[in-house]
């Protein structure tokens, strides 16, 4: 099916150049509009052709592997390697200064990006195209060019310095993160060390339409306050009317109380400002507020109220106050007495009640003098990179599952500052090297492997023990040999046979933690990785974090206070609501598939016995 291919590649063959070797430093090259057959012919102006998928696809003579969306790896062997050997000796470096630039998108919704670099100066000769891919963070979908230069063309040392240029990459989301590839053709069949990747993030709907284009980034930006005694009048701005929002809030904090305030304003009046009240405030109490519009996940404006404290006048020498002036401490004796009563009877009573239960009020003192000396913990920041994480999960679960240990892997990347390494984001080193391969690569390389534990994982599979020491490639291609001849189970197998090693010479089992979600039972759990630090997600996401960078939650007079990880906290975030609800779709699925299965097993069971 390769060889079929074979056409794309005569122009590997070495011809005199056709392009102008002089003053190349500033020249930006933009892809080219012609066909297949032109590159493969060499005609003229097709220097640097852009290949379309539908040609590509007409080629092979069927459609491109699925996860690698339009792109399909070339490795040179199985392209050349028959006919040449000695052409797949010459490969082309990665590429150099792969850069991002945001190009006009009438969409409001979408970002559109066009991708730039520059050759290697290493086997420039060679160099026969280039395939540029983007695939978004938390996703498997994946957008692929390919670009070619005609059979007759052979480049020099001088054009390393032409910047080249992809076509536009349109419908990005807003405010998320991608990874772009740009690779040199032909490459290797190891081709680690060919290929220049990097992160970036498309611009918030604020940064690319203004703020006041956008419902989910607007806030209120101008916030008067006006204070009157013990009330204050709190005036800001309203939203545009075309973005829809009718109703806002306030919250305000303030020893250890909360007050929220609901509003809504009066459409027939102004359009532009509203101001609402603050009653019953306390004197001398500094505020802190939050206002915002009533949506979810509504971006909120801070501002600060200090009210301070009222100088009431001295009236006592008005003639008709002197009746009041006898009568007021007369009042005021009797509310003391009753007071110093009321405040002796409650001592002796909780006095009682503590000798009752044999309560040490020194023990209550020493925990409240401990409460208030807490701090927060800083993270060690010494570490230059950070943790490189393995995440191995079953397939045999259904893609809900999946699903929800791809959003696991967004956050922690995002949010945990933690390397993630996901097969399902790898997709061409995993096509190109093997499962197996993959998984053992990363196994060694990783500072942490993660299990996700589910039904799924308890399958073995039907094959020869494993062993990632062993270099045999043709045990690597019988693996491979079908579509889904090798999964993430047998990684996880590999796993527990290094976790058992591990154990038996005394070696530390911190690099090996497991983890099930909400729907999962610690059942789940295979016996080999019961050895290892295990945690239920997402409760137990602050344990993981602890593990990842080595800190400890608690300490004498402190403790650990992230809140984009704690369990109340983590959800706020578009990464962490994105993984509760994928937790709670995987879990409805699991139920279904469970429910189905019995009662397949009980009509199974009634028919054997009619």
């Amino acid at each position: 099916m390769w060889r079929a291919v074979l056409a794309l590649y005569p122009l590997l063959t070495l011809s005199r150049p056709l392009w102008a070797q002089d003053d190349v430093s500033a020249v930006t090259i933009n892809p080219q509009d012609c066909s297949l057959d032109c590159v493969r012919q060499g005609g003229p102006g097709c220097e640097y052709c852009r290949i379309k998928s539908s040609e590509v696809k007409q080629m092979l003579g069927y459609t491109s592997i699925k996860p690698l969306g339009s792109c399909v790896p070339w490795p040179c062997f199985e392209l050349l390697g028959d006919k040449d050997p000695e052409i797949c000796q010459h490969y082309v470096q990665a590429p150099t200064d792969v850069k991002v630039e945001f190009v006009p998108e009438p969409n409001p919704t979408s970002d559109t990006i066009v991708v730039s670099w520059k050759p290697s100066y290493y086997g420039i000769a060679f160099l026969r195209g280039f395939q540029v891919s983007v695939q978004a963070l938390g996703g498997s979908r994946i957008a692929c060019q390919l670009f070619l230069f005609h059979r007759n063309l052979s480049l020099s040392a001088s054009h390393a310095q032409m910047v080249y240029k992809s076509d536009p990459f349109p419908s990005l989301s807003l405010g998320s993160q991608y990874a772009v590839t740009v690779m040199a053709v032909p490459a290797p069949e190891q081709w680690e060390s060919f290929y220049r990747s990097m992160y970036f993030s498309t611009r918030s709907c604020a940064e690319k339409n203004g703020l006041q284009q956008c419902k989910k980034d607007w806030y209120p930006e101008h916030v008067e306050v006006h204070q009157e005694g013990t009330n204050a009048t709190v005036t800001f701005n309203l939203a545009p009317p075309k973005l829809g929002i009718t109703s806002y809030y306030s919250l305000c904090y303030a020893n250890g109380m909360k007050k929220y305030t609901d509003i809504t304003p009066i459409s027939t009046s102004n359009n532009t400002h509203h101001s609402y009240q603050l009653n019953d405030l306390e004197e001398g109490t500094n505020y802190t507020c939050e206002i915002a519009a009533n949506i979810v996940d509504a971006v909120r404006k801070a501002f600060n109220i200090h009210v301070t404290r009222i100088q009431k006048e001295d009236n006592s020498a008005l003639p008709a106050a002197l009746p009041l002036a006898l009568i007021l401490p007369l009042c005021v004796a009797v509310v003391v007495i009753l007071v110093v009563l009321l405040s002796v009877l409650t001592k002796r009573r909780s006095q009682l009640q503590m000798k009752k239960f044999n309560i040490k009020p020194a023990i209550i003192k020493e925990h409240q003098e401990s409460v208030t000396q807490e701090e927060s913990v800083s993270l060690n920041r010494s570490k230059l990179t950070p943790p490189r994480l393995l995440i191995c999960y079953s397939t045999n679960d259904g893609p809900a599952h999946v699903k929800a240990v791809m959003q696991l892997g967004a956050f922690i990347q995002q949010h945990m500052a933690t390397q993630v390494c996901l097969d399902l984001w790898d997709s061409l080193s995993v096509a190109e090297e093997g499962h197996m391969a993959w998984h053992c690569r990363q196994i060694r390389e990783s500072d942490f492997i993660l299990v996700v534990c589910s039904q799924g994982v308890n399958h073995r599979p039907e094959s020869s023990e494993l062993d990632c020491d062993d270099q045999d490639l043709e045990a690597d291609r019988e693996l491979n040999s079908g579509p889904n001849s090798f999964s993430s189970e047998a990684a996880v197998r590999l796993i527990g046979e290094e976790v058992g090693r591990a154990k038996a010479r005394g070696h530390d089992l911190s690099k090996y933690m497991t983890a099930i979600f909400e729907y999962s039972d610690a059942t789940d759990i295979p016996t080999e990785l019961r050895l290892v630090s295990h945690y239920t997600l997402t409760s137990d996401l602050p344990l993981l974090f602890s593990h990842l960078h080595g800190v400890a939650l608690h300490r004498p007079g402190g403790y650990l206070k992230i809140n984009h990880i704690s369990e109340e906290g983590f959800a706020k975030l578009p990464a962490g609501a994105a993984l509760q609800w994928a937790i709670h779709e995987a879990g409805i699925a699991m139920r279904s598939t469970r429910h189905h299965s019995a009662k397949s097993a009980l009509n199974g069971a009634v028919e054997r016995l009619a």
